[in-house]
């Protein structure tokens, strides 16, 4: 039972190597053969947008399920697209396509009979398509699909029949030559991380656009004050502790002239002198402080404070505006509350 187990153990990861070297060569292959068709795909997609029309995508079978992922790409990317099924389409779902609109087709071989009537259709009424099929074989001429296209995008053979009949290499280069569409035209558009914000506020992704200075629990003016850095730490720690204010895993230090950051002092720094000496509670928190600790500006993303968090191992980052002035600080906790990063 043993030696069968891992006879077929090691059947399986042969197969699961081979289908994803496939995958990775159908990909790399296209990689090197995208070209002038693929500008001129990015100028359709480019041309309706900037029109107000809706790229619509349509597809069959397990086409359609790639080209409804493509579709919710372009719109999370300020393209607006929705997905049509090619069947629907003929009893009543052509009412979804205007003159001002796209549509991209998908079909590995170009001859899906209800994707190909579709675009026969949008075709005599000059809606420009974008077919993403195999493309011409050696000897044959275009497929049908390809001979009423506005342009092609052709993913080229993919050995798939040979480790299985479902689709495996044609979807996975259909989709990454949709992704690819989907980038470049936004890129076009000049399409920003703000932007993208703004259609994604949810989730993971949502969260690590957010301005840093939307997640601050501990913000000067609102619960929290710095403090001068000519006071000694006891008189530091006792300001800090005033009625109304907030405490957080750390002072924010000034110089009291300019009221720019000038340091910070950590509950972890208060820590380790009390261990060493309580004689240095009257010295001035300067002398003791981190001095030009790490920061954000306060136009800086969460995403950004996430990377410090990574690198540099810090629990509170000082938040400051253009003039170095502290607006507030990030504790570690609120990302971890919003699970970004882990305790």
């Amino acid at each position: 039972m043993v030696e069968q187990k891992a006879l077929r153990d090691s059947s399986e990861l042969d197969l699961a190597r081979r289908v994803l070297s496939l995958e990775a060569q159908a990909v790399s292959r296209l990689a090197q053969t995208v070209g002038e068709p693929f500008l001129r795909a990015v100028g359709l997609v480019v041309s309706c947008a900037d029109a107000g029309g809706n790229v619509l995508v349509t597809g069959l079978g397990k086409s359609g399920l790639i080209g409804q992922k493509i579709s919710a790409t372009l719109a999370s990317l300020g393209i607006t697209s929705h997905f049509v099924h090619p069947a629907e389409a003929a009893h009543g779902d052509l009412g979804r396509f205007r003159a001002s609109d796209l549509c991209i087709a998908l079909s590995y071989s170009g001859e899906t009979d209800e994707v190909v009537a579709l675009c026969a259709i949008l075709n005599q009424d000059q809606l420009p398509i974008i077919a993403i099929t195999r493309g011409a074989s050696e000897g044959a001429g275009p497929s049908s699909l390809e001979r009423v296209a506005s342009v092609t995008l052709a993913i080229g053979e993919c050995d798939e029949s040979s480790i299985s009949p479902a689709p495996t290499c044609s979807t996975t280069a259909s989709l990454a030559i949709g992704d690819a569409l989907a980038l470049c035209a936004a890129s076009r558009r000049n399409f920003t991380d703000d932007d993208f914000a703004k259609r994604h506020p949810g989730g993971s992704l949502g969260g690590l656009l957010r301005p840093v200075v939307e997640v601050l629990r501990f913000r000067v003016g609102h619960g929290l004050e710095p403090v001068p850095d000519h006071l000694s730490v006891g008189e530091a720690l006792a300001r800090a502790d005033r009625p109304g204010l907030r405490r957080p895993g750390a002072l924010l230090l000034v110089d009291e002239s300019t009221g720019k950051l000038s340091g910070i002092f950590t509950d972890g720094d208060l820590r380790r002198l009390v261990l060493r000496s309580t004689g240095d509670l009257a010295r001035p928190v300067r002398d003791l402080m981190t001095r030009h600790p790490t920061t954000l500006t306060d136009a800086a993303l969460v995403r950004d404070a996430v990377r410090l968090v990574r690198e540099n191992r810090r629990d509170e980052i000082p938040v400051v505006d253009a003039g170095g002035r502290p607006v507030g600080i990030l504790d570690v906790q609120d990302l971890i509350a919003m699970k970004l990063v882990k305790d």
